[in-house]
């Protein structure tokens, strides 16, 4: 298993073609944000603290909860004014992983800002909300979409699978602190299928107590790759690799999970994948 060590060493790497693979990519289409610009600060190999039966990535090579720096903010900035970036609605800093274990993350953010004028999201599984420092990066940020599957530490486990350390109770505490501080847009993205299904009551119930200022409801309609290629950080409509196609929740079940949500909290906007 790749460490940390070689991740930064590898940083930037030359890529297989002779070049460097670009930490920008995009920008590609999401049904949640419209036209949106990536940013990779991982780049070298899929880097998460956890490690999802769901993940684009597939399987994901370097597990921790370290923040260290993979990709440089130089790097960052001259791969930015090499992209499209005037044509995106947002820029996203989600990538090969976990941004949030970026530790140039409130650098990068603060460029982005003062040189395209964009919103910025950020979209993290919430796993390190808990760090001051972290808090105080993703406070930068227009908008940060915190990933929330599970309402036990069982189905965490089963479906998340997060690195050694790592407790529900640790990720709810963590998203409820960074609620009290953060005045950008707060959004939740729950991603259902049959190994969540039992925790919807609970899991809804939790929604409601947060209160953020957006559900995002979810399913995985993007097959689980066999295998990570760096290319599998943007939205495409072909599997680049070979993969393997998941179970979803059904519309219904959807518009199931939605009512719960709207029974226990009103007036909290809500997003479906069934809706876009």
């Amino acid at each position: 298993m790749m460490t940390i060590a070689d991740s930064i060493q590898n940083a930037e790497k030359p890529a297989s073609n002779g070049g460097f693979e670009s930490s920008v990519y995009g920008p590609v289409h999401s049904w949640r944000l419209g036209w949106s610009l990536g940013i990779d600060l991982l780049l070298n190999t899929s880097t998460c603290s956890f490690n999802c039966v769901y993940c684009q990535l597939g399987d994901i090579q370097l597990k921790t909860a370290t923040r260290a720096i993979y990709v440089s903010t130089d790097k960052l900035e001259r791969d930015l004014r090499l992209s499209d970036w005037e044509k995106a609605d947002i820029i996203t800093l989600s990538g090969n992983g976990e941004p949030t274990l970026a530790l140039n993350l409130g650098e990068v953010i603060r460029f982005i800002k003062d040189y395209t004028g964009k919103p910025v999201m950020v979209l993290t599984n919430a796993t390190l909300l808990n760090d001051p420092a972290v808090q105080q990066d993703l406070r930068l940020a227009d908008q940060v979409a915190c990933k929330l599957d599970a309402a036990t530490d069982s189905v965490l486990q089963r479906m998340n699978r997060p690195v050694e350390g790592i407790s529900l109770e640790g990720i709810i505490s963590g998203i409820e602190a960074f609620r009290q501080v953060y005045k950008g847009k707060l959004s939740l993205q729950c991603m259902f299928m049959p190994t969540n299904t039992e925790d919807v009551d609970a899991l809804t119930s939790l929604i409601a107590r947060i209160a953020p200022d957006e559900v995002q409801l979810n399913t995985p309609k993007r097959p689980y790759p066999m295998e990570w290629v760096v290319d599998s950080r943007g939205n495409h409509s072909e599997p680049l690799v070979k993969s393997q196609q998941l179970r979803t929740i059904s519309e219904t079940e959807a518009d199931h999970i939605e009512q719960l949500i709207k029974e226990k909290a009103p007036s909290l906007p809500l997003i479906s994948i069934y809706r876009k």
